[in-house]
């Protein structure tokens, strides 16, 4: 908002023009006499909130004004999809088929690094870790189960040997 014919006019929060001239601005001047008070300059290249050119002004409830958004492309971002296999095959190889854990243990890592490299490109992080972190469990609750039906029947096969040997 320059002027052709000087630089811009002073950053006014309220424009009133430096004076209260009653009405909707009434309680925010308390205790000023209305031509009284600094004149604020927002730093160059900004605007208050800490906002870039061109995003528009914003106001808080209590009139301030609101922070710029944390990440404008988040809209943008859509999930790798081995986040989603692995948290699928995480949970059905934890409850149902212990098979499929070891799989999910190693789509899950894969996901994760691909997604750490992408810079923020891709999402889903937090289902291949989940997915990762449930291939992992099943995966030991898979090797445990794979140990304790090899011992049973590693008994089971000595039991029947002596059995047969002492009658």
């Amino acid at each position: 908002m320059s002027t052709p014919d000087g630089p811009p006019p002073p950053y006014d929060p309220y424009g009133q023009g430096g004076q209260n001239q009653g009405g909707q601005n009434e309680g925010r001047n308390q205790g000023q006499q209305p031509d009284q008070g600094p004149v604020i300059y927002p730093p160059p290249g900004t605007q208050p909130g800490g906002g870039q050119p061109g995003q528009g002004w914003g106001t808080a409830p209590q009139g301030g004004y609101a922070p710029p958004p944390q990440d404008p492309y988040a809209h943008l971002r859509r999930d790798h999809p081995k986040a989603t296999t692995s948290l699928v095959l995480g949970i059905v190889g934890l409850v149902l088929c212990g098979i499929a854990a070891p799989f999910a243990w190693s789509y899950g890592k894969k996901a994760m690094n691909e997604i750490d490299a992408s810079q923020g490109i891709l999402g889903g992080r937090g289902q291949a870790q989940a997915g990762y972190i449930l291939g992992i469990i099943g995966t030991v609750l898979l090797v445990i189960g794979l140990l304790a039906g090899f011992l049973i029947v590693i008994f089971a096969i000595i039991g029947a040997s002596t059995a047969s040997v002492s009658s």
